[in-house]
């Protein structure tokens, strides 16, 4: 109620977006970071009459928001969710909800805007510019994520991006005062934003001048401070914290109304006149807008088709041709590489065939092995807005939430940082895979082989908190091979984000030739090695750096006379969508003997092991110390999956 003006002034009044076209990819953007108002998201969208898109061209077009599913706000099956969520309908740019997320989010499709125009745009062709507009509560001010996301966009100067900061100063508990007493346009002042103040919600001319103020305003973003008033016109109700996050009540509505001088007899009375007003304000603009915006595209493709056809191939969720053939294969070496420096070979072979293949790490580069080092790769920056290379800072959480704003216009980004700190970027890595974006996270020091930094940075418990992420691909590659075609799966899926884990030592390159194909990975798993001529005795299963440990012990038990299998299980997810009968080939139910084998906690495990199964791992925080020293003194070495292999055997 008390944000309605604002949200009617950015809808009506400057938003550049055609209802009947909801996927325009250079449309504006409008975030609802305070979920929890979604009703007045969706009252927009049916006001607006947005067109739901329909994959047969033969059909006509449905309202993505109808007055029905209005009726049937937050019921089961109504696209009408408690909070809005991507991808049930058109017209909703990101699930929002967890506060912070949308604002953040927001960033990274300020950010795209950007990228955008400074790699695609041509002289006389200016046309991949869009501006980007939220609506924010106190909470998502007050969210952690929310400092990150402001000093990001403050620090990259992104003029594009517009926050309405909605201040009631009313919270669930009362009145914001209770935990909340900064001056927040100061703040923001701060933090390098133009920042402007409308004293009234209620007055649409002064709403107009901030807009034009924010268009206006070329080398920083804006935040416009909204003083309002929580349920608005409620005689009872009206800046109590009563209003917040429950109904009004059957009386209190009716007062409402004839507060505001509105029938009372339908409760979702929608004069004729209130859309017609949509279609001539908003409608009449967004489609001119398009309309010429597809001609003059049309003349782009006529004079720069390469790039027009990049641009078609990304906004179409696709892959360049051939953009895998640059991966190379690595030869077979004892000593081998850390996965975390195959990482960064395969990465930049194949960001060389996808120019929208982009991102870059929490202040970690160096460490992650993330950066691009093509000719023309350069750095994202205020001063150089088509770079490839992301300096994130030590904001990780706003970092995974801006690579999800990226996603959602068609970039394919990456982060990178430690394993460890997925701890702060959780809640987007969720959010993520909600919206099934394909965002690749690089995670390297995956485990105490991390050494003497100890167990503060030593993950044990992360890769079973990561693969509890229903939709996240949790990728942990054994050698140098494997880490290429995991790049390889993951980036040519286009339905989930992934979590590649990798190592800071150096594990052995395995020899092909005497092995199973690392093209295995594309299953999830795969028999790596196994016993010549007969039914195995024992199954070993491992992933990343302690395949190797499989592998060495698979020879001592064969020279014992024991016949073994060594099972690579990198992707946990992608083994289970495999059929039955593979998943059987690969781990026969008739062999009842198994050790798994991960320098991490147990917890997912027995799935795999059954209940004679053994585990060879880490059951507490890590130490500080040498790689080798770390894995003696807690018993992940090839002599302890030999004895496992021997103890389950007799079990």
């Amino acid at each position: 109620m008390a944000l309605a003006p604002v949200a009617y002034t950015i809808w009506n009044h400057a938003l550049n977006f055609d209802p009947a076209d909801p996927s325009w990819p250079v449309r504006d953007r409008f975030v609802l970071s305070c979920g929890h108002a979604s009703m007045l998201l969706y009252s927009l969208m049916h006001l607006a009459e947005i067109q739901q898109p329909v994959a047969d061209a033969t059909q006509d077009a449905q309202p993505a928001v109808s007055l029905d599913d209005l009726r049937n706000f937050r019921q089961l099956g109504t696209p009408c969710a408690g909070h809005p969520e991507w991808g049930e309908i058109a017209g909703i740019e990101t699930t929002t909800g967890p506060l912070g997320q949308g604002i953040a989010n927001s960033v990274g499709m300020a950010i795209s805007s950007k990228w955008l125009t400074a790699r695609y745009a041509r002289p006389d062709f200016d046309l991949f510019d869009f501006n980007v507009y939220v609506l924010a509560s106190d909470g998502d001010i007050m969210e952690g994520i929310g400092a990150e996301a402001a000093s990001l966009a403050g620090h990259l100067k992104l003029s594009n991006l517009c926050w309405f900061y909605d201040d009631n100063r009313i919270t669930i508990e009362g009145d914001t005062d209770l935990a909340f007493s900064e001056n927040v346009p100061d703040r923001f002042r701060a933090l390098g934003w133009n920042t402007v103040i409308v004293e009234d919600a209620n007055d649409v001319d002064s709403l107009k001048a901030t807009i034009d103020t924010f268009h206006a305003t070329d080398d920083r973003p804006t935040l416009v401070v909204v003083r309002s008033v929580i349920a608005w016109g409620s005689p009872n109700k009206a800046g109590t914290a009563g209003a917040h996050g429950a109904p009004l009540g059957a009386e209190e509505i009716a007062l409402t109304k004839q507060a505001y001088d509105w029938p009372q007899s339908d409760p979702f009375f929608v004069p004729p006149a209130v859309r017609e007003h949509f279609r001539q304000e908003l409608g009449t603009r967004g489609r001119t807008a398009r309309q010429d915006w597809e001609r003059r595209f049309q003349d782009y493709e006529s004079s720069h088709s390469d790039a027009a056809g990049e641009l078609k191939t990304m906004w179409s969720g696709r892959l360049p041709d051939g953009w895998d053939q640059g991966i190379a294969a690595f030869e077979p070496d004892s000593k081998g590489l850390a996965t975390r420096a195959s990482s960064g070979q395969v990465l930049n072979q194949v960001a060389a065939k996808i120019p929208w293949l982009l991102g870059g790490s929490a202040d970690l580069a160096p460490s992650n092995n993330t950066h691009l080092a093509g000719d023309g790769d350069g750095e994202f920056s205020a001063a150089d807005f088509g770079g490839r290379n992301f300096h994130f800072g030590v904001r990780e959480h706003a970092m995974a939430a801006a690579c999800n704003g990226m996603s959602l216009c068609h970039l394919r980004p990456y982060t990178g940082t430690f394993f460890s700190f997925t701890d702060y970027m959780r809640p987007a890595m969720r959010l993520a895979s909600m919206m099934h974006q394909s965002v690749i996270y690089i995670l390297t020091h995956d485990s105490i082989g991390l050494g003497e930094d100890g167990p503060t940075h030593q993950p044990v418990e992360h890769l079973a908190a990561c693969r509890a992420i229903p939709g996240l691909f949790v990728m942990r590659p054994g050698d140098a091979n494997e880490v290429a075609e995991a790049y390889r799966v993951l980036l040519g899926q286009n339905e989930s984000p992934a979590a590649l884990v990798l190592t800071r030592q150096a594990v052995p390159t395995l020899d092909r030739g005497q092995m199973g194909s690392a093209s295995g990975v594309a299953r999830g798993g795969y028999v790596l090695l196994d016993a010549p001529e007969s039914q195995p005795q024992v199954l070993l299963i491992g992933t990343g750096s302690e395949l190797a440990l499989c592998v060495e012990a698979y020879h001592q038990l064969a020279s014992a006379g024991i016949a073994t299998r060594v099972v690579s299980l990198p992707c946990w997810e992608l083994f289970e969508s495999q059929d039955s009968a593979y998943r059987e080939s690969v781990l026969p139910s008739s062999v009842t003997a198994r050790v798994g084998v991960e320098a991490g906690i147990r917890q997912g495990w027995d799935r795999y092991l059954g209940g004679t199964g053994l585990f060879v791992g880490m059951d507490s925080f890590g130490a500080s110390g040498k790689a080798e020293d770390l894995y003696a003194h807690f018993g992940i070495t090839t002599q302890a999956v030999v004895e496992a292999a021997q103890k389950t055997l007799n079990a």
